[in-house]
């Protein structure tokens, strides 16, 4: 094995540990069996969530508007 950095957000550190401790095992151990189980999933899992696609909006220029939705006030 070797030894190695990451950085992560407070929250997702402060859930994995506390995952490790209710397992009884490392946060290594943890990290390590994630990244396992990360590049084991199908292209497919990683790329979109599973409910991408599912639901109609009725707009049909949504894509080509994307820059225009998303930099509106969602207030105005």
């Amino acid at each position: 094995m070797k030894r190695t950095t990451i950085f992560l957000e407070a929250s997702l550190l402060r859930a994995l540990k506390q995952l490790a401790a209710r397992r009884q095992v490392s946060f290594a151990t943890v990290v390590r069996e994630a990244a396992s189980a990360y590049l084991a999933a199908p292209e497919s899992a990683k790329a979109m969530p599973s409910v991408a696609g599912r639901f109609a909006s009725g707009t049909t220029d949504t894509a080509s508007r994307a820059d225009e939705l998303l930099w509106q006030d969602p207030h105005a």
